[in-house]
């Protein structure tokens, strides 16, 4: 089991030493949700909540996940970055290419772009891309991107992006993962193509049901089952090491986490928030690797 510690409505200026302290305690990642603006009134619902009210204040910050990305690279040595989730389709594709693919570049192949095709209309619209396509621009804006990542001229022609012949430099010297968010079928389906499956807060018995469920997309989509495949959850009902052991055995990956709310609550500050990663990993993730 791979531990990352969800970068979520924390404030900006602690994001250094966070990243600091989880690359030198054993953590796998920085998993980094993603929002351009958060505008004040919406029409449209969130999906992740019974009442269709955001989990979150106006006081939260969405740090560019990209930005973020290149510079805790800097102060990092191992630690690796994914997004929970990026949304390309609110984008141009070659600006989101430039963006990720510096980051991998900087970082050396430390991050994963996990992609979700986006709820929220209004904010597609404040960045003038059409909502009703987004789903066919994200499968082919993903395929656009990854011959963009690749070196040397690149062509390409589709539905939406067509592409004269061209390089993006730099560019990364190994593949980019693609996480996949979502949990429709059709997202499955995506999540299958691609190197893994980004979801939500879950109990454990349900995170393990969404992991048969992938596992059962991707038998049949004829997807090699030694291909590596990541399953990242945030797991609501697990703390202890036979909990998160369990989960693994059920398919997940990947915990999603904020250690500190175990020990102080979510209004943790810097400090508590770092002895909560200290004494997490000294009583959950170091066992778990012995």
């Amino acid at each position: 089991m791979r531990f990352s510690i969800s970068t979520a409505y924390l404030p900006s200026e602690q994001l250094v030493e966070i990243a600091k302290a989880a690359d030198a305690l054993g953590y796998d990642s920085l998993a980094m949700p993603d929002h351009v603006v958060d505008l004040e009134t919406l029409e449209t619902p969130y999906p992740y909540t019974p009442d269709g009210k955001r989990r979150w204040g106006f006081e939260a910050q969405w740090p560019d996940p990209w930005v973020m990305a290149g510079a805790l690279a800097t102060v990092t040595t191992r630690l690796r970055f994914f997004t929970s989730v990026y949304i390309p389709a609110m984008r141009n594709p070659f600006q989101v290419a430039k963006s990720v693919g510096t980051a991998a570049v900087i970082s050396n192949n430390r991050v994963a772009l996990g992609v979700g095709i986006g709820w929220q209309r209004e904010e597609f619209a404040l960045l003038e891309q059409d909502f009703r396509t987004r789903g066919k621009r994200t499968d082919e804006g993903l395929a656009l991107m990854k011959k963009l990542w690749e070196p040397g001229w690149t062509e390409f022609e589709g539905q939406f992006y067509n592409v004269p012949r061209m390089v993006m430099e730099p560019t990364p010297t190994a593949p980019i993962p693609i996480y996949v968010g979502g949990l429709s079928e059709i997202a499955f389906a995506r999540a299958a193509r691609h190197d893994g499956w980004v979801g939500d807060m879950y109990k454990t018995d349900e995170a393990i049901g969404w992991a048969e469920r992938l596992a059962e997309v991707r038998r049949d989509a004829g997807v090699p089952e030694d291909k590596p495949f990541a399953v990242c959850v945030a797991l609501t009902d697990a703390f202890m090491p036979e909990h998160f052991a369990r989960a693994e055995e059920g398919g997940v990956t990947d915990c999603m986490t904020m250690p500190w709310a175990y020990y102080f609550g979510m209004e943790a500050t810097l400090e508590q928030k770092l002895e909560g990663m200290t004494r997490f990993a000294e009583t959950v993730i170091d066992p778990l690797n012995a």
